[in-house]
């Protein structure tokens, strides 16, 4: 089944303050028909980095079944740690870059290569607030769960 997965992540003063991740995910059955999921969460205190992954995360792990995924984030951290294989050194170096400091959100980094692992995954970079409408729209939930978690 191929699936479509746009994702964005939101942080209120970055680093460290409440942050939010929105996640779109849309397949169209055998019967042609159209199916599409709305994942969204916020979080007290966050970064942007961590939301941008967490985008991504929740909504592979939301696949019930093995998928063709395309994923597609205005996130550089995010597309070109896979496009640009940074993952890969990252990984052979000990989840170090290439100055030698350590990679930040390793915990999530791991999370997601796991939640991919049933997967065939593609990224894809967007330009974000370009009026490309599901990148938009995570956007939209991205920044109301944040939001949300200011009390």
């Amino acid at each position: 089944m191929d699936v479509i997965l746009y994702t964005d992540g939101a942080a209120r003063g970055n680093p460290d303050g409440p942050g939010g991740y929105g996640a779109v995910l849309r397949f169209v059955d055998d019967k042609g028909k159209l199916h599409e999921k709305e994942l969204s969460m916020g979080y007290a205190k966050t970064t942007n980095n961590r939301m941008e992954l967490m985008a991504v995360i929740a909504g592979l792990e939301a696949l019930k079944k093995p998928c063709d995924v395309r994923v597609y984030s205005d996130s550089k951290y995010v597309v070109d740690a896979f496009n640009q294989h940074w993952i890969d050194s990252w990984i052979k170096k000990g989840w170090k870059k290439s100055d030698n400091k350590a990679v930040l959100n390793v915990d999530l980094w791991e999370r997601l290569l796991k939640a991919m692992e049933p997967h065939k995954v593609v990224f894809n970079w967007v330009k974000g607030h370009d009026g490309n409408e599901l990148n938009e729209r995570c956007d939209q939930l991205a920044t109301k769960a944040a939001d949300s978690v200011l009390l």
